[in-house]
This record gives C-alpha cells, sequence and structure tokens, in this order.
C-alpha cells in the first residue's frame, strides 16, 4: 500500500528524496484520426513511435512512447488522454510482448520499470519488456487532491482528533472528495480498473500482439484478473504475484492490511533486537511497546525537518510501511529509525515515507488537461495516495450512508487499532476517504469470475504483509479452472524479486510456457528453495 501523506509535507519530503523522475515529455504515437469519430478503430489501429529516452539516470536502452486511449470508453468521441510507456527491447528471437504493472494502485510504471528493469531483463530473450503509467498516474493524466491552504489534501485524517467527531469528520471527508474532482479533472470519473483493463487492450494491439502476456504484481493482480474476464480472448501468458482479493469491501481490505502489516512489524522488530544498534532495544516485547510509544509521540510533538516542515507519527506509520514490504530493506529501515530515535534525524525514515522517489512540485491550480502528455515536472507530489484512493474507490460498489458511518466508527476505531496499533488508524483511514465519491463499479465482484482462459499462474507468499496468502486461494478458486497456485514459502510482499525460485518459475512460464503443478511450493531462499 502506497504512503499517504499531506500534499505540503509531501513537497518538504520529496526535496531530498534519493530518486527523480522522467524530466522531458516522451515522443508522440503514430496519428489517429480526427476526435469526431463515435468508434473505437482510430484507438486501435495506432502504432506506437518508441525512441530514446533521453533522460538523465535512464538506462540508455530504455526507450519510450505513448498510446491515445478514450477518455470514456461509452463515449469515445468525448475526449482522449495519452498513456506513458515504456520498454526494453527484446535481446533474444521476439515472439511479442510482456507487459508489467507493478502495483499501488497508483505506481507508475515507467519509472518503475527505468529503476527496476534489470529484475526483468531474463524476459528480453523473448520479449520486449513493457510498462506504463495507468491513467491518472504519473504522466498520464494524474489526478490530484490540491495543494492549498484551503484544501487540505490527503491530510484530513492526520491527526487522531479528527476521528472523534463524526459529523466535523464527515464534513470534512466531503471537502477532501470535492478537492479531488476539482483539482484531478475530467480523468477522475473514469479512472477505475475496468477503464484501465480496456487501455491495456488497445496498449496490446498497438504493440502488435495478438494476445496479452502480462506479468502484474499486488494491485497489479486484480488489474489482470479484470483484463482477463473482459477480454478472454485475448488473454496469452498471465503472471499475478502476490494476488489481490476480488471481493472482500474495502474494510475487510483495510483490517487484513492492518494485521498483515503488525505481523511484518513484530517479525522485524524480532530481527532488529538481536542487533546491539536496534534503537528500539534488545527485548522484543518492550521493543514494540517503543514502537508504538514513538509514533504516539511523534503525533502528540512531531520532529521538524530542514525543509520547514514537521514530521508526525503517521508520517513515521507511511515509512515503515514502505520499508516493511521486503526482508531486504530491513537493514536499510533499521539505520533510518536509530537515526530518527537517537538523533531526531528524520532523513532516513523520510526517504521511506516518500518511497525513495521525488516528484518535482507544480504550483496550485487547475489540474492538467487529459491530453496531450504531461511533462513529470506537472505531476502532483500527492498523485501516488490520490491515485490510490481513486481507484481504490472506483472499483467498491459499497459507499455507507453518513448514519451508518456515525454508528460503525468507534466499532471500526475499535476493530483497526485491535488489528495493529500502530497502522490501524492510517489503513482506516483510507478506507473512510471513499465517503463522498461517487459509488464504484459492481463489474469486478460480479463478473470476474470463472473465466474459461487459458491456464493463470498465481503466486502467493505466506508472509506478505499486504496481499495474504488465503486471498490467492480465495481468487483461484473464483477464478475456476483457469488458476494455477504456486505456493511461496517465504516472507515480503510478492515472491518474484525475493525469491530465485518464484523468479524462475515465471520467467519459465512466460517464455516456455512452463506452468508448475498448481499447489506446488517454493520455499524460502535461506531453505534452499
Amino acid at each position: 500500500m502506497l504512503a499517504m501523506l499531506s500534499t505540503r509535507r509531501r513537497r518538504a519530503l520529496a526535496t531530498g528524496a534519493a530518486l527523480t523522475l522522467l524530466g522531458t515529455g516522451l515522443p508522440t504515437a503514430a496519428a489517429a484520426a480526427g476526435d469526431d469519430r463515435s468508434g473505437l478503430d482510430r484507438f486501435y489501429d495506432q502504432k506506437i513511435s518508441w525512441s530514446a529516452c533521453d533522460l538523465d539516470g535512464v538506462p540508455e536502452d530504455l526507450q519510450c512512447g505513448k498510446v491515445t486511449v478514450p477518455l470514456d470508453y461509452a463515449h469515445p468521441g468525448a475526449g482522449s488522454l495519452d498513456l506513458a510507456l515504456a520498454r526494453y527491447r527484446a535481446t533474444g528471437h521476439k515472439r511479442g510482448s510482456v507487459l508489467l504493472n507493478f502495483g499501488g494502485p497508483g505506481g507508475a510504471g515507467v519509472p518503475g520499470l527505468a529503476y527496476g528493469g534489470k529484475d526483468f531483463m531474463e524476459l528480453t530473450d523473448g520479449y520486449d519488456v513493457v510498462s506504463f503509467d495507468p491513467r491518472g498516474v504519473g504522466r498520464s493524466s494524474p489526478v490530484s487532491c490540491g495543494d492549498t491552504e484551503e484544501d487540505e489534501g490527503l491530510s484530513v485524517l492526520e491527526d487522531d482528533t479528527a476521528l472523534g467527531d463524526p459529523r466535523a469528520l464527515l464534513a470534512r471527508l466531503k471537502q477532501t472528495a470535492a478537492a479531488c474532482a476539482r483539482h484531478s479533472g475530467p480523468v477522475l470519473t473514469h479512472i477505475g480498473t475496468v477503464d484501465a483493463a480496456r487501455d491495456m487492450d488497445v496498449i496490446r494491439q498497438a504493440l502488435g500482439d495478438k494476445k496479452l502476456n502480462y506479468l502484474g504484481f499486488s494491485y497489479g493482480t486484480r488489474l489482470g484478473a479484470v483484463y482477463a474476464a473482459r477480454f478472454p480472448g485475448k488473454v496469452g501468458r498471465v503472471a499475478l504475484d502476490g494476488v489481490d482479493t476480488l471481493t472482500e469491501p474495502l474494510t475487510e481490505q483495510g483490517l487484513a492490511g492492518a494485521r498483515g502489516q503488525q505481523v511484518a512489524l513484530e517479525d522485524f522488530v524480532d530481527w532488529c533486537v538481536k542487533d546491539i544498534a536496534c534503537p528500539f532495544g534488545t527485548d522484543a516485547r518492550t521493543a514494540r511497546e517503543e514502537v508504538v510509544r514513538t509514533v504516539r509521540s511523534l503525533d502528540e510533538d512531531p520532529v521538524p525537518t530542514d525543509f520547514g516542515d514537521d514530521f508526525t507519527g503517521q508520517d513515521l506509520v507511511a515509512a515503515l510501511g514502505e520499508g516493511l514490504y521486503s526482508e531486504e530493506l530491513w537493514p536499510s529501515l533499521e539505520r533510518a529509525l536509530a537515526r530518527l530515535v537517537e538523533d531526531g534525524d528524520t532523513s532516513g525514515v523520510m526517504a521511506f515515507a516518500t518511497g525513495g522517489v521525488a516528484f518535482p512540485a507544480r504550483a496550485p491550480g487547475p489540474a492538467p488537461s487529459p491530453s496531450p502528455l504531461v511533462d513529470a515536472e506537472d505531476v502532483p507530489l500527492d498523485n501516488l495516495p490520490a491515485a490510490l484512493m481513486a481507484i481504490n474507490c472506483a472499483d467498491d460498489p459499497d459507499r455507507p450512508t453518513a448514519e451508518r458511518i456515525t454508528a460503525d466508527l468507534q466499532r471500526l476505531r475499535a476493530d483497526y487499532d485491535k488489528a495493529s496499533p500502530v497502522f490501524g488508524r492510517y489503513r482506516l483511514s483510507e478506507v473512510l476517504l471513499c465517503y463522498g465519491r461517487p459509488r464504484g463499479t459492481d463489474f469486478i465482484r460480479e463478473k470476474v469470475k470463472d473465466l474459461g482462459t487459458p491456464k493463470m499462474l498465481l503466486v502467493g507468499t505466506r508472509g506478505d504483509p499486504a496481499t495474504p496468502y488465503r486471498w490467492t486461494v480465495e481468487t483461484a478458486e473464483r477464478l475456476g479452472g483457469s488458476a494455477v497456485v504456486l505456493d511461496n514459502r517465504g516472507e515480503g510482499h510478492t515472491g518474484y524479486g525475493s525469491s530465485k525460485c518464484v523468479h524462475r518459475k515465471v520467467d519459465d512460464f512466460l517464455l516456455y510456457g512452463s506452468l508448475p503443478r498448481s499447489g506446488s511450493s517454493c520455499l524460502s531462499d535461506e531453505d534452499g528453495g
């Protein structure tokens, strides 16, 4: 789950983050027909013009391009938007393309491929490896919830007192929903996964592929499953790693996420206390209590930063959530926490809180127009959390009334606090922020089942803090005979980047069509898996 920081705080944090996203415009695709055409032919007839990205810090062999898609598929002549793409070309005998989605929702694929492409180089033996910024994300008509003093953006629930007065809370949530609509423009009402899946089919055709070969992580598994339901005849080799739920309402998803993150935090603390440098001591029980005290202390008395803003306990929760996704990050997280606890130095945890990626600031004002493609400097600082909220809400048909929220608020607070004294309020905030937005689609719950497509590979990791293993099993059962489950008996969110066994089996499937037996396992790498 992506970090949810106040926009003003994210601006300050981004100044010192380690990486900078792409900084100039991408080349244009071949021109489509006039905007007055009523059908989709002009979108499906386009070809992508690829060229070197020619940007600082980006690998020389990365190529950039774009495709144009309709803003509203029900009215394709009513406007369009551009989607940013990037690819590494096949080095072996090319059999087509494989499309990647790194999750989120709200994660931008172009910088993900630019900075993480080395993990996918084996796939270039047979494929162009392609990723994209989904609609509303990154450089593809990015959404925002604002960056002005009048609208607080997604910071509305950062202080605990906001949850104490249901009537005032509902008013602030409505104000936030209005601010998101005002700053995002027309793309906000066409941003859900169903529209993104239709965009992927346009991308497939523009890439020249008869079938979609796809590798999706976390939220990307939801996107892949929706594509398979919407275009079953176009499904090629599809692998889904860190499988998302297709049925649970956001309230249950939030609770599952809080529980998973709490387990991951406790595992991290158990590891940390074995090191004399652990900032929370050497006893696991007291160390867990110290983490809770540190979060609460920072909420009550935030630490000033070098950028003129404050670092709160909820900012620390965001940092912890990012750092716990992978055991490989734990040493860096330990050092960052030590600098915070011992010296009041927030720089290390701030880098985690922003995901290590900086978006240059843009001036407050109207959202960029849906087309043409925006430059990186026009991407709002709060795009990641704003897109996460917009997509999750658009995918969820439940929209409780004000009376229901008022009646249930204290119970929900207790349930979320019980699930995690550290992550509970943070995850509850993500659920409540759907209030005031239009009701989401029924398509995912009602139509994404019993697909009848070619076999898809589903990878579930036993110690995954974000997408619990049971979601993989439940989704496989829901998809029917189309799903083959690989049981990754390891830790961390998703398995492809942390398990050599998972990496090999996914690549073997995508490259050669070789599927493991359903229910087979990958042991942790430490156990020889």
